[in-house]
């Protein structure tokens, strides 16, 4: 035990000493801010988005670089997680439900703030990074992966104190169903305003000892409940909120499992108008509520100096439905529920405040991150680097992006979006142009002038579902249905 007590020493030493060595040469790698926002879409003014206010997102946009079109591979928050944390696909994960540690199906994997530990940084977490029951696990950590964190931070608030003011659709039932409160107090009483508070104390703490760091905070909102000070509520009147509508006879022109995956929560269906108004105003407050504490640190960051040495990587886990297609929440192959946004900012960004078109998937975070900061990630991480765009925003790293969710596989293109469910298709297929049709509710799968399109996406989608099936080389995975272990 002692023999080993002075073998650790010696290797912390070691990492010491060669930091030094690359500080005092100017060497050092780039520090980073990973931020990930939980059930956040691309409702945000740096977004277009003509109502909700997300002033400090925006700012970030301005000295970063905004993808247009970022999209998760899962959308739902544990099989996403675990898919962006590994630069994996769900297929290759295994993780396609909530509630799952990654280890218990891929358990020698390397996670993205693993990689970084490994080359001298201190990886921190605050918040929810990999899946949490929200607000059930808040305070604790979760599905957390400890491999992943030097140290770990569970913040917990007044928000879940207040639970029984909160308003739900189903009494007592928050985090899967519509649910909010316009609460009282301030903002550093709620669980991600601490998280703020000590996302600041840390940076704080390692300008001064001039420590490289990987810092994963990850805020609970905007996810159900809908949770933010009443003066966040105030800015969005819900006279002023725009409820979507859906045509008479939409639902008959989709495949059943399409049409399943937007009517499947039957409380959440055909919500009265002023109840919907008041579930929009709910999500737009609690939306400003995350920015402003993204605020509180982005503001930290300069302050102290550690801005110009750090990458910032801005996300959400996956998009959401406030009542597109008829629906609320996720768990959908549309848009609405597959995009999010994407903000990248610090060293190594040239192309500063402008806007990629192509096509990116959140697989991408880990080589994007990796080749930022010189550092070698697995052979197995399935993404592709995101540096070009960041240098040249015509740059084009990919094609299309893959989504995935139940039985159902969609890409989107820089024009089209095409899903079909089953892995050939026999459960009916989508066809959607967003140059006539960005809402995606007019299916042209039928349509005889797109039967050439439709055979080429759907040779291309297939193809994706291959590639991003296919067993990670090096890795063991374990399937939980006869605890088959593969090699």
């Amino acid at each position: 035990m002692r023999q080993m007590h002075l073998i650790l020493i010696l290797l912390v030493s070691v990492v010491s000493f060669q930091w030094n060595i690359n500080a005092a040469n100017g060497k050092s790698k780039p520090n980073v801010l990973f931020i990930v926002c939980d059930d956040l879409n691309c409702d945000l003014s740096c977004y277009g988005h003509p109502q909700v206010k997300s002033p400090n997102l925006d700012r970030l946009a301005e000295r970063g670089v905004r993808f247009e079109n970022t999209y998760c591979q899962y959308p739902l928050c544990g099989p996403s997680r675990a898919s962006f944390m590994t630069g994996l696909y769900p297929d290759q994960t295994l993780v396609r439900r909530n509630a799952i540690y990654i280890r218990e199906h891929i358990p020698n994997v390397k996670t993205i703030p693993q990689m970084f530990r490994d080359n001298g940084y201190f990886a921190t977490r605050i918040g929810k990074m990999y899946h949490y029951n929200v607000p059930k696990h808040i305070g604790t950590s979760g599905h957390d992966d400890p491999y992943s964190w030097n140290y770990t931070i569970n913040p917990r608030g007044r928000d879940v104190d207040d639970e029984d003011f909160i308003f739900s659709l189903r009494p007592g039932s928050f985090g899967g169903t519509l649910s909010w409160l316009a609460a009282e107090g301030t903002d550093e009483e709620q669980t991600d305003g601490i998280a703020a508070g000590e996302a600041i104390q840390l940076l704080t703490q390692y300008a001064k000892e001039k420590r490289q760091f990987f810092l994963a905070v990850g805020l609970y909102r905007p996810h159900t409940p809908f949770v933010a000070p009443k003066k966040y509520f105030d800015l969005y009147p819900t006279r002023e909120i725009k409820v979507p509508q859906v045509p008479s006879g939409y639902y008959e022109n989709l495949p059943k499992p399409a049409r399943q995956s937007i009517t499947r929560k039957k409380d959440q269906l055909n919500l009265p108008d002023e109840l919907a108004r008041q579930a929009i105003q709910a999500y737009y407050a609690s939306i400003t509520f995350a920015d402003a504490q993204i605020g509180r640190i982005l503001d930290t960051l300069d302050d102290s100096g550690l801005a110009e040495n750090t990458v910032v990587l801005f996300t959400s886990d996956h998009g959401y439905h406030m009542g597109e297609h008829g629906h609320w929440q996720k768990t959908t192959l549309f848009e609405n529920a597959a995009r999010v946004p994407l903000i990248i900012a610090g060293p190594g960004v040239t192309a500063i405040g402008q806007t990629v078109k192509s096509p990116v998937e959140m697989v991408d975070f880990y080589p994007t991150l990796a080749e930022l900061c010189g550092v070698q990630p697995p052979r197995y991480v399935q993404g592709v680097s995101l540096v070009p765009a960041l240098k040249d925003s015509n740059a084009m790293p990919r094609q299309s992006a893959f989504t995935q969710f139940g039985s159902g596989y969609s890409i989107r293109t820089s024009r089209y979006r095409y899903t079909h469910w089953g892995t050939d298709g026999s459960g009916g297929a989508e066809l959607y142009d967003h140059q006539s049709d960005p809402g995606e509710m007019n299916n042209l799968v039928d349509v005889p002038e797109q039967s050439n399109r439709v055979q080429r996406l759907s040779t291309q989608l297939r193809e994706r579902i291959r590639t991003a099936s296919q067993r990670p080389e090096g890795l063991v995975q374990i399937q939980f249905e006869n605890r088959r272990r593969v090699r």
